[in-house]
C-alpha cells in the first residue's frame, strides 16, 4: 500500500540491523553484545520491578537514573539525559542539536544511522574521507575560512572501524568549532578509550552520547543517555517531551539504575573482554589477518588473500556468524565482535580450517 506513504518514506533508505539468525549451536559475533551477562543486581531489580506498580506510568523525568549517572560522571542531573536506547538519544539529537543551515559533518566510513537520520529530517551533510589507515583526522573537522560545520558527529572509538581517537583530538575538534553542537558518540569507549565527558564543563557545544547495550550487557533493555550543559538537555528534553514523554519503562529504569550502582560488576567485565580481544587479535595475526587497532568490543580484519564475503559465508556454513559491510572502501574487512573464550576459539579453528581448505 505504498501509495499511502508520505514523500519522506518513499525518499527512505533504512538503516538495517546486524542479523539475529535463529541456527543451532550458533556462535553469533555479529552485533557486538556483550558476551557476558549483565549485572545481577539489574537482573534482581528488574525482577523486583514485576509487580503491581506496572499499572502505573514510569517517571517521564527518570530522575532517578539520571541522579546516579550524573553523580558517577560529576556532573548535575540537569546535564543528563536519557532515551530508549542510544539510537533514540541520537535521533533526537538529529532533530534538537544538529539541524542547521550548514551541512552537518561526519566520516565517510562510520556508524550507519547517521546519514539515515539525515534524510529522516532533512539534515543536509558532508561524508568527511577517513585517512587511508582508517583514522579520523582531527584537521578535517577544523573550520577553513567559510568552510564550516552546521555541526559535527562521529563514533568514538568508530564503527564499524573500532579506531579511537585520542581525547586531546577530540577537544581540538570541540575547541576549534565553538559554534556548532559536536556530538561524541561513545557506545563503545567503555573498552579501552577515554570519554569526553570530564570535557563537558568546559565546553557549552559538547554532547556525549553513550548506551547501557555494550558494556553494561543490558542491549535487551534499551537504555541510552546523552551527558552535556544543560542548554543542550534542555533542547533534548523539549523534542522527547514533543515526541514521547515515557521513553523509559518501569523495568528499563529498574534495571539501569541497579548497573550504574554495581561499580565492580561492569569494571570486570570489560576488562574480560579486552583480554579476549587482545588474544584474538594475536591469534588472527597469526593467520595473516590484517586487523585495525580496536578500542572496541569488536575488530575490523581482513585477509589479504581471501575475499570477505566468501569467508563470512564459510563461517556461516559452521554456524559463525560476523558481520560483512559492501560499501566501498571496507567491503573486503570483517567486523568481529569480541565473544566469550570459547567462542573465540571456535572462530580461531574455523577460520583456519578454511584457510588451508
Amino acid at each position: 500500500m505504498s501509495r499511502f506513504w508520505s514523500a519522506v518514506v518513499h525518499g527512505l533508505t533504512p538503516y538495517v540491523p546486524g542479523e539475529q539468525p535463529k541456527l543451532a549451536d550458533l556462535v553469533k559475533l555479529n552485533t557486538n553484545e556483550h558476551p557476558y551477562g549483565p549485572s545481577p543486581r539489574a537482573l534482581e531489580a528488574i525482577r523486583a520491578a514485576t509487580d503491581d506498580s506496572l499499572r502505573l506510568y514510569p517517571d517521564p523525568n527518570a530522575d532517578a537514573l539520571k541522579a546516579a549517572l550524573a553523580q558517577r560522571y560529576g556532573v548535575q542531573a540537569n546535564q543528563v539525559f536519557v532515551g530508549n536506547g542510544s539510537d533514540e538519544v541520537l535521533a533526537h539529537a538529529f532533530m534538537a542539536l544538529l539541524h542547521h543551515e550548514r551541512p552537518l559533518w561526519f566520516p565517510d566510513i562510520t556508524y550507519s544511522f547517521y546519514p539515515v537520520y539525515c534524510q529522516l529530517y532533512g539534515i543536509a551533510h558532508r561524508a568527511v574521507p577517513l585517512a587511508d589507515d582508517f583514522a579520523l583526522r582531527a584537521e578535517d573537522y577544523l573550520p577553513r575560512g567559510a568552510e564550516r560545520a552546521g555541526a559535527i558527529v562521529f563514533a568514538n572509538p568508530n564503527a564499524p572501524t573500532g579506531r579511537l581517537l585520542a581525547l586531546a583530538d577530540v577537544e581540538r575538534i570541540v575547541a576549534a568549532n565553538p559554534d556548532a553542537v559536536v556530538l561524541v558518540d561513545e557506545a563503545y569507549i567503555d573498552f579501552g578509550g577515554q570519554s569526553a565527558v570530564p570535557l563537558v564543563q568546559r565546553y557549552p557545544n559538547l554532547l556525549v552520547v553513550h548506551t547501557f547495550s555494550k558494556s553494561r550487557a543490558l542491549a535487551g533493555l534499551r537504555v541510552g543517555y546523552a551527558i552535556g550543559q544543560a542548554p543542550l538537555i534542555e533542547g533534548l528534553e523539549r523534542v522527547k517531551n514533543s515526541f514521547n514523554s515515557y521513553p523509559l519503562d518501569r523495568l528499563a529504569l529498574a534495571g539501569a539504575l541497579a548497573s550504574v550502582q554495581d561499580e565492580a560488576h561492569f569494571q570486570e567485565s570489560c576488562r574480560k573482554v579486552i583480554a579476549t580481544r587482545t588474544a584474538l587479535v594475536e591469534r588472527l595475526g597469526a593467520l595473516g589477518f590484517e586487523v585495525l587497532p580496536s578500542a572496541a568490543n569488536f575488530i575490523f580484519a581482513r585477509h589479504p588473500e581471501h575475499d570477505a564475503a566468501q569467508l563470512a559465508a564459510a563461517l556461516r556454513e559452521r554456524a559463525i556468524i560476523v558481520r560483512h559491510f559492501k560499501q566501498p572502501r571496507i567491503a573486503q574487512f570483517l567486523r568481529i565482535t569480541i565473544g566469550t573464550n570459547a567462542q573465540c576459539e571456535r572462530l580461531v579453528g574455523a577460520l583456519g580450517e578454511i584457510l588451508a581448505g
